[in-house]
């Protein structure tokens, strides 16, 4: 359900930069180890952006991979969907390094 406070910031985001223009699409960065669910937000995004310059505009999902470093080797990689060992060395002791972004990447305007 946290989705819908992200979208209504979002949306809140949006209609700041557009300056009373009419937004055509919206692009999101969103990593892989972050909780966001696409299909949440977009049915939020379809309730809350009605009656808005927002209201037509399609929100377009860029997923990032997570990143991990391992604590004993350095070593960076991208896991798999449920290996979270080190690819080098093995070991468990790795920390996440990136993909937890959740930002709004840019947006189309009239």
């Amino acid at each position: 359900m946290h989705e819908l406070s992200v979208t209504q910031s979002i949306l809140d985001i949006v209609l700041q930069h557009a300056k009373e223009r009419k937004i055509q699409q919206v692009n999101l960065v969103i990593g892989q180890f972050s909780s966001i669910v696409d299909d949440s937000v977009q049915f939020y995004w379809d309730i809350i952006a009605k009656e808005t310059l927002a209201a037509e505009a399609k929100l377009h999902f860029e997923r990032i991979p997570g990143e991990m470093t391992c604590s004993n080797c350095g070593h960076v990689f991208h896991p798999g969907s449920e290996d979270f060992l080190c690819p080098s060395c093995e070991s468990s002791a790795v920390r996440v390094s990136g993909g937890r972004e959740f930002q709004v990447d840019s947006i189309d305007v009239e």
